[in-house]
Order: C-alpha cells, then sequence, then structure tokens
C-alpha cells in the first residue's frame, strides 16, 4: 500500500493536475467514478506498473522475513548410567553453576566396588611387606649356603693336600664325601640365590603391578561412583525438571530435564530469507529487526553470515530413493545476523518470533568510479528503495503489539 500511494504521487498524481488545469476538467463533473478510468487512464497504467517494478524491486535488494528467531541449543540431562534416584538437588527451574549436583543416583554397588577396589590395594601393600621379609630371608639363607659351602670346601682342599704330601693318611672315601658335600652344599647355595632372586622379583615386578592394577581398579571404581552424582555442565537453567527420588533413570529413554545455557539466544539472530534472493544476501550487509518480545524496538544488526546450504534439500541415507515432489514448500535461505551495538539483543527474549530486513548497499561501487553515470543512478535509486522497507519495518513494530493484543483473537 506506501509503494502505491508513492507511486500514485509520480504517476497519478501529475495526470490529474494535467487534466485538471491544463483541461480544465473536475472531479464530480467531467471526472467522475464511471469516467475516472477514461481520463486517468495513463497515470493509473503508469502507477501499475511503477508499484510493480517498486515492489520487486524493494523485495529483492531489500529482502524481508517474518521468519526470523533467536534459535538456541539446550542440554538435555542425562545419566551415564541406569539407576534410581537417590536424591535431587535442584527444583523444578532453578540456575545452576557448573559442576553444580543436580540429582544422585543409589551408588551402593558403586560404593562396595570402590572399598573392594581400597581393599585388595591394602592386600597388596601387605604382601610388599611380606616380600621384603622374605628378601631378607633370602639373604639369611644365602649367607648360611655360603658358608656351609665354603667350610665343606675347606675340609676338602685340606684333606686333598694332606693325600697328596702323604698318600694313605686319609681316606679316599671321606674325599668323595667331602666332594659330595660341596656339590650338595653348592646346590643348596645356588637354591638361595634364586629364593633370594624370586623374593626380589616378586617384591620388584610382580607385586608393583599388581598394586597398578589394584590402583587402576580404584580409580574405575571411582569413576563409576562420580557418575552417580549428575552435575551440571555449564552455567545456566535448568528447566521441566520433574525428576524426584525414587525414580528410575535411563539414558536411552529419555533425559531428566533441559539445560539452558547462560548465554544461549543471545548473540545472533537466524533469519529465514527466500531462495530468489541467494544472490543478494552477503555477508557485512546492514540490517534491522524487531521482536514481538521487546515491541517498538528497531534493533541494527549486520549480516555476519550466510548458510551456503538450503535445508529443504537435505536427505537421508535409507532404503528409498528421493521422490523430488515430497518437498512441498521451498527451502529459505539461512542468515545469521548480530547486533551492530553490545547489549543490542538485551530484553529479546531467546526463542522470540522477529521480522527482519537486509539492506542492500552499493555505496563503495559507486564511489570506486567503475560504473557509468547510468548505472550510478540506478544504484542509487536501488539504495533509496531500502527507505521504503525500512518505513515498512517501523510500521511492522508499531502495529505488531496492536496484532498481537487485539486482532489475534484475545
Amino acid at each position: 500500500m506506501l509503494e502505491l500511494l508513492l507511486c500514485s504521487l509520480l504517476t497519478i498524481f501529475p495526470d490529474y493536475l494535467y487534466r485538471r488545469y491544463r483541461q480544465g476538467k473536475r472531479i464530480g463533473h467531467e471526472i467522475t467514478l464511471y469516467s475516472v478510468w477514461f481520463e486517468l487512464r495513463f497515470g493509473i497504467i503508469a502507477c501499475l506498473m511503477l508499484t510493480v517494478s517498486l515492489i520487486t524491486m524493494i523485495f529483492y535488494f531489500h529482502p524481508s522475513t517474518s521468519s526470523a528467531t533467536l534459535y538456541y541449543r539446550t542440554v538435555p540431562i542425562v545419566s551415564e548410567v541406569t539407576g534410581r534416584v537417590a536424591e535431587v538437588h535442584v527444583d523444578v527451574s532453578a540456575d545452576v553453576k557448573q559442576g553444580d549436583v543436580l540429582f544422585r543416583l543409589d551408588s551402593a554397588k558403586q560404593q562396595a566396588a570402590l572399598l573392594t577396589a581400597k581393599r585388595k590395594i591394602a592386600e597388596v601393600d601387605a604382601a610388599m611387606l611380606a616380600a621384603q621379609a622374605d628378601v631378607m630371608k633370602a639373604d639369611g639363607q644365602l649367607q648360611e649356603a655360603k658358608g656351609s659351602l665354603q667350610q665343606a670346601q675347606d675340609e676338602l682342599d685340606t684333606k686333598t693336600e694332606l693325600q697328596k704330601r702323604n698318600p694313605g693318611i686319609v681316606p679316599q672315601r671321606d674325599i668323595e664325601k667331602l666332594g659330595v658335600a660341596v656339590a650338595g652344599r653348592q646346590g643348596a647355595l645356588d637354591a638361595a640365590t634364586a629364593s633370594r632372586q624370586s623374593a626380589l622379583t616378586r617384591l620388584s615386578a610382580l607385586l608393583p603391578a599388581e598394586k597398578a592394577s589394584a590402583e587402576a581398579a580404584l580409580a574405575e571404581a571411582q569413576v563409576d561412583l562420580d557418575k552417580t552424582f549428575i552435575r551440571a555442565g555449564v552455567d545456566g537453567r535448568v528447566e521441566q525438571f520433574g525428576l524426584r527420588p525414587g525414580d528410575i533413570v535411563n539414558p536411552m529413554i529419555r533425559s531428566a530435564g533441559v539445560l539452558i545455557p547462560e548465554e544461549a539466544g543471545r548473540r545472533a539472530l537466524m533469519a529465514g530469507f527466500g531462495q530468489i534472493e541467494a544472490q543478494v544476501l552477503k555477508v557485512g550487509m546492514v540490517a534491522e529487526a524487531t521482536c514481538i518480545s521487546r515491541p517498538w524496538t528497531i534493533i541494527p544488526m549486520v549480516v555476519t553470515g550466510v548458510q551456503d546450504y538450503i535445508a529443504a534439500g537435505q536427505f537421508r541415507g535409507g532404503e528409498q530413493l528421493i521422490e523430488a515432489q515430497q518437498v512441498a514448500r521451498p527451502g529459505t535461505i539461512l542468515v545469521f545476523m548480530e547486533p551492530i551495538y553490545k547489549g543490542g539483543l538485551e530484553g529479546v527474549t531467546p526463542g522470540s518470533s522477529c521480522v527482519a530486513n537486509a539492506y542492500t548497499s552499493n555505496h563503495d561501487l559507486i564511489s570506486s568510479g567503475k560504473v557509468g553515470s547510468l548505472k550510478s543512478f540506478a544504484l542509487h535509486v536501488v539504495d533509496a528503495t531500502g527507505l521504503v522497507h525500512a518505513m515498512l519495518l517501523r510500521i511492522q513494530a508499531l502495529l505488531l503489539p496492536i496484532q498481537t493484543l487485539v486482532l489475534s483473537g484475545h
């Protein structure tokens, strides 16, 4: 309607002035309801053509959308294990900080496993003390075996030397007995050495490995116990948290509630524009938005990202071929817009529905001098028509509360 009024001022109104003051025709006499088409046909046709052209230019170069929302990602509250709820530490809706315990599951099984792991470490520590005593015992047996061997060897050497000097003075059988005794005591020494080595190996390698395994089992049991304490992963607000003691929690079935991060939905506005405007929407474009949750306010914004893909064309590989007619509605170009000024989205509730405009600017191209005068004039016209869309957005911002509160059936 605003475009029609503006175009009529440039077409129908000059045509009427010509008829009125040049041809002397007056409204109610020569210009009536039945003769207005014949009298003002040139202005009416020019007005319609100019209006259609203006609307096309405005909506193409300065796109608008009512599909703009402050989307935000929620964090589901789920446990890593299945169990029965023992304690609940937050209400249905509450502010939480990162690391706060939201609820606790029954942990009798995990505590028993943790106690078993601690007892296993204590057993290994006791075994290490016993192994140290075994090493000391083996050292004593080794020294005893060395002394016995040395004594038998000395006695054998003495009697062998006497036999050499005075043959027959020492019976040959005694020498043979001493040789057997030396061999036996050598075996006892080897056994004592092996026993000491076994005790050292058990003390230095086997028991430390068992203790390391026991400590790993203790850490695993502690992790399992910690999993029974479900904590907040980020700062935010818990909503729709209806869990109560005695409930069974199963992470594969449903979440226990929703955690909304503190800054969720307060950074960028996501808007869906028509596919035909894909060549116009660029990063850096100036934009404006007005939201229902913050009426009568225009928020200056800038386009920070344009999604390269249209979600309507997405498909998952499956058992059936894609049927193109199943896409009933054409998809939109998703555009990310952030406020130009800090705190621009302050007061806008995350998830709020908004209306957004993006404005094409050819100032840099015109200032570069790379375009001719005619094209430069056309680009000026394109930029100037953005004013119409800005006026429309402000009219929408004024009427939005009225449409919502009065005209929507309240």
